[in-house]
């Protein structure tokens, strides 16, 4: 069994949560919170006030109330520890994630750099040697002008 008890004071909501975490009560815990009308300027916390008993699913429901902003806080040893890892995995995924951002956009930046070298490079040989000049063929090969040449 588990216990869900809201109680709203100025800008706080307060979910005290008491019992198993667990099996059937996750899915009821997951449907109360996505029913609940979010509401602009107040903060969330749930206390797992006197959880005896919490499984994966369980953890994984708090884990994700905490990602979309939600203040988890445990009172007594095992709670503290939830709240302590479910914490701290969301501390490592964002480093992970900033690590991957910056690691594309340095990848990203060296793509653009190349390939406006690049683009620079092939500028500055057409203006050196413009299509159509009788050193030139059009494909970026230099001709030689035979200044001893007899027309046809």
């Amino acid at each position: 069994m588990l216990r869900v008890t809201v109680n709203k004071k100025d800008s706080v909501e307060t979910w005290e949560l008491e019992g198993k975490l667990s099996g059937e009560w996750v899915a009821e815990l997951e449907r109360c919170w996505k029913e609940r009308t979010p509401q602009a300027g107040v903060t969330v916390q749930v206390h797992l006030k006197a959880v005896s008993y919490l499984d994966g699913p369980g953890k994984q429901l708090l884990a994700e109330m905490h990602a979309s902003g939600v203040e988890i806080k445990g009172c007594g040893c095992m709670a503290r520890a939830v709240v302590e890892d479910i914490i701290r995995a969301a501390v490592s995924k964002a480093s992970q994630l900033s690590t991957k951002k910056i690691l594309t956009v340095l990848l990203l930046g060296g793509f653009v750099l190349g390939a406006g070298a690049s683009v620079a490079a092939t500028y500055k040989s057409l203006r050196q040697h413009p299509a159509g000049s009788p050193t030139s063929d059009g494909t970026g090969n230099n001709l030689k002008l035979d200044t001893n040449a007899v027309p046809l």
